[in-house]
């Protein structure tokens, strides 16, 4: 009797569950179909699609386009590195100059671009005993030391030496008021002799007398 009773309560919990997963409602050629009647009775939500064979529901399940995206896909809040600061195109040289042994002294200071020392024109110009006549209008510089003359213009590569143009590295230029000459280029278009040593930073200009 006993076994009899137990067989009995296993019977009606088989049909129970069959019952609610066979709710009310056509299934499609898959064995499912949207809940539309009586969901929550059947433990669903109303338009879930689910099947009565065991198949589960889908309406629980993701879209593969919800799926989190992957630490590379995510675009980088990092800044950019700052860029270093461009170094002067011109800086001071620390060129000390001589002329036959006496310094020459700069109110302003020697410059150097592009290896080029730049200096004064109008203090290397009296210490190299040059004369110099300026014509504002067309921005050139007219040097002369006994035969020996030098035409620059500012801005300008191309100098003349005694009237023959010759094309140089670096042009005359104004800056702070002070109009600066490549030092080498301008000593040796007044006819002297040039020595540098790079250790020392020392320029030696002769002249035969």
């Amino acid at each position: 009797m006993k076994k009899k009773w137990i067989g009995c309560t296993l019977a009606l919990l088989l049909v129970s569950g069959s019952v609610v997963s066979a709710h009310p409602g056509r299934t499609d050629a898959n064995g499912g179909h949207t809940c539309r009647t009586n969901c929550e009775r059947w433990g669903l939500s109303y338009g879930e699609y689910h099947y009565h064979n065991g198949g589960g529901s889908s309406s629980g399940s993701k879209s593969p386009s919800s799926a989190p995206k992957s630490k590379s896909s995510q675009k980088s809040t990092a800044k950019p590195a700052a860029p270093k600061p461009a170094a002067p195109a011109y800086a001071k040289s620390g060129l000390k100059v001589y002329v036959n042994g006496s310094v020459v002294k700069f109110d302003s200071e020697p410059l150097v671009y592009n290896n080029i020392n730049l200096v004064p024109l109008r203090e290397i110009a009296e210490g190299m005993g040059a004369k110099v006549v300026w014509n504002r209008d067309a921005a050139s510089i007219g040097v002369q030391r006994g035969n020996h003359k030098i035409t620059l213009t500012i801005g300008s590569k191309t100098v003349y030496y005694n009237g023959k143009s010759e094309t140089v590295s670096v042009a005359p230029k104004v800056m702070d008021g002070v109009t600066y000459v490549p030092i080498q280029v301008f000593a040796r278009g007044l006819g002297a002799g040039v020595n540098y040593t790079e250790h020392d930073k020392i320029l030696r200009i002769s002249f035969k007398e």
